[in-house]
């Protein structure tokens, strides 16, 4: 655990080193305002909620998340560095483990950059606070599984732009097996479970229901196991890079 700990602090220090990383959270939290009150509608719903806030979530995270985990292991292997790394005396897992939770923090910060936007609902209305909450630990936890995609696409090429696409395109496919018509393709030749389980793959089918406030135990073990799954693969990369 000290050796996640030292890893841990070691990205997540490194995120702000960099201006970057202040870029990202500028954008992040400018495109949040822009989806929310503008395209989102929000005053001209006339609802004092953040649906509009979390409804662009997925889409947003699917430019902006891969940018964060494209460098975590990319980088270090066009750098040279991964070959120190790998000669300390940490485990892989670790490793492994400890870059994603920093990225993850990371994420978390700028999300938490957006309170302000929870607080002006609050000032114009009586919106559901729990259900509020319940939109927020859902995009935290899907945010999580993509960067779980890109931590994997990032170990399987040392080109950060590579790993971009990569992940860009594997998160998108998760975004889009619960679009009707991709399961209108499946439906027409597949069986049933079939349809069901492309359907159910999808980001959106789970993060939609966190975020009208029903935290199912399903959708919580839903991205719980695609953050370890996408880790694992990680992990296996590295060590498969490594031989």
């Amino acid at each position: 655990m000290n050796n996640l700990g030292v890893i841990f602090k070691r990205e997540l220090a490194g995120y702000f080193l960099t201006p970057l990383a202040y870029v990202f959270i500028v954008i992040f939290l400018f495109l949040n305002g822009i989806f929310t009150f503008y395209l989102g509608q929000f005053f001209e719903r006339g609802q004092a909620d953040l649906q509009p806030f979390f409804e662009f979530h997925p889409y947003l995270y699917l430019i902006l998340i891969p940018p964060v985990a494209m460098r975590l292991w990319a980088e270090e292997r066009k750098s040279g560095s991964i070959e120190l790394l790998m000669t300390l005396p940490v485990g892989l897992g670790e490793v492994v483990l400890g870059k994603f939770l920093a990225a993850w923090c990371f994420t978390a910060v700028a999300l938490l950059g957006t309170f302000p936007v929870w607080l002006t609902v609050n000032y114009l209305g009586e919106p559901d606070n729990g259900i509020i909450v319940a939109g927020y630990l859902g995009s935290l936890l899907m945010a999580g599984a993509y960067l779980a995609i890109g931590s994997c696409m990032s170990a399987l090429t040392k080109n950060q732009v590579v790993a971009f696409v990569l992940s860009v395109v594997v998160c998108f496919l998760f975004i889009v097996s619960g679009f009707p018509m991709v399961l209108d393709f499946f439906s027409g030749w597949a069986p049933a479970v079939i349809v069901n389980t492309v359907a159910s793959l999808s980001f959106l089918t789970h993060f939609d229901a966190i975020v009208q406030g029903v935290i199912d135990f399903n959708d919580i073990i839903y991205f719980a196991s695609l953050i370890g799954f996408w880790l694992f693969a990680t992990a296996v990369l590295v060590e498969l890079k490594k031989a």
